[in-house]
C-alpha cells in the first residue's frame, strides 16, 4: 500500500465518527395527511428498520418529536399550507429540522412560496398523481445532514441517492480546496482526509462495520487515488496561471470517480471491483 500522508490517528477519528453516527441515528419524521403519509413510509421503509421511520397520524408534531428528528417530510392536502401548517414549519425551522413539503393537489407551475421551507423543498403533485418518490428521496438525500449514511443504513430504498450525495459533497469540496492551495503538497493531507471520510461514509450507508483490518483495506484502495494529485502538481508547473484550475478539476475529478468506484464496490462486495476501476481512471 502507498503512504498515505495523513497521521494514523486522524483515520482512526474517521473510523469512530462513522461509528458514532451509526449508534445515535435520529429518525425522518413523517406527518401531515394521512394518506401521502401511510403510502411514503411504506415506500422508504421498504427492506429497512422501521426504527429509522417514525410515522405520526392524526396528530401535528410537537416540540419533542422534532427534537428526535433529523428531518420533515410534511404532506399537505391543498395548494398551499394553512395556518396550522406553517405553525408546524415554523416550530420545525425554530428546532433546525429541515423540512420537505408534499403539496397534494397543487400545479407545478403554481407552487407557492412558504415560509420556513426553502423552495427547492416544496414538491407539488396533482390531484391523481402519484407521489413524486425519487424526487422525494433525492430531496431527502440532499437535506438529512452530515449523518445521513446512517439514516441510508437503515434505509435501503434511500442508499443510492445518499451515496451520490456524499460524493457530490466531497467532490466539489476537494475541486475548491485543489483550486486555492498553491503551495505544492500542502493540500495532500486534507484532500486524502476528505476522500477517506467520503469512502468510509459510503461504506457506513452500506452497513459495512469499519473496524481495522476493514479501514486498511479501504486504505489501499485510496492509495491507488494518489495518482490524480501526482498529475495535479506537474500540471501548475507545466501550466502558469491556468494550473490552479486544472488542478481543481483534478481534484474534483479524481475525487469523484473514487467516490462513484466505491459505491460500485460496495454494490458488488469486492475489492476488485473498487481497485479496478480507480487504476483504470488514475
Amino acid at each position: 500500500m502507498r503512504t498515505l500522508p495523513v497521521k494514523p490517528l486522524a483515520i482512526l477519528g474517521i473510523v469512530r465518527e462513522v461509528k458514532a453516527a451509526a449508534e445515535n441515528v435520529r429518525p425522518i419524521l413523517l406527518a401531515g395527511a394521512e394518506g401521502p403519509v401511510r403510502e411514503l413510509a411504506e415506500v422508504l421503509g421498504e427492506g429497512g428498520d422501521e426504527s429509522a421511520l417514525r410515522e405520526l397520524r392524526g396528530r401535528a408534531p410537537s416540540a419533542t418529536d422534532l427534537d428526535e428528528a433529523s428531518l420533515l417530510v410534511y404532506a399537505i392536502e391543498g395548494e398551499t399550507a394553512s395556518g396550522h401548517d406553517e405553525q408546524v414549519l415554523r416550530l420545525a425551522s425554530r428546532k433546525r429540522v429541515p423540512a420537505l413539503v408534499i403539496l397534494i393537489g397543487c400545479g407545478a407551475e403554481d407552487v407557492p412560496d412558504l415560509p420556513y421551507v426553502l423552495a427547492t423543498d416544496v414538491m407539488a403533485v396533482r390531484v391523481g398523481e402519484l407521489l413524486p418518490v425519487e424526487k422525494i428521496i433525492e430531496r431527502i438525500a440532499a437535506r438529512a445532514g452530515d449523518k445521513s449514511y446512517a439514516l441510508a443504513a437503515k434505509l435501503p430504498r434511500i442508499r443510492k441517492a445518499v451515496c451520490e450525495e456524499i460524493v457530490k459533497s466531497f467532490s466539489k469540496q476537494n475541486g475548491i480546496l485543489g483550486a486555492v492551495v498553491f503551495i505544492p503538497g500542502a493540500d495532500l493531507p486534507a484532500l486524502t482526509l476528505n476522500q477517506m471520510r467520503m469512502v468510509f461514509r459510503i461504506a457506513g450507508a452500506y452497513g459495512a462495520d469499519i473496524d481495522r483490518e476493514r479501514a486498511i483495506e479501504l486504505l489501499g484502495v485510496l492509495g491507488a487515488g494518489l495518482g490524480f494529485r501526482a498529475v495535479a502538481r506537474e500540471v501548475v508547473g507545466v501550466v502558469p496561471g491556468l494550473g490552479w484550475a486544472i488542478k481543481g478539476s483534478i481534484a474534483y475529478a479524481g475525487t469523484r470517480a473514487l467516490g462513484e468506484a466505491a459505491i460500485r464496490y460496495f454494490e458488488a462486495g469486492g475489492i476488485g471491483a473498487i481497485a479496478g476501476s480507480v487504476r483504470s481512471r488514475s
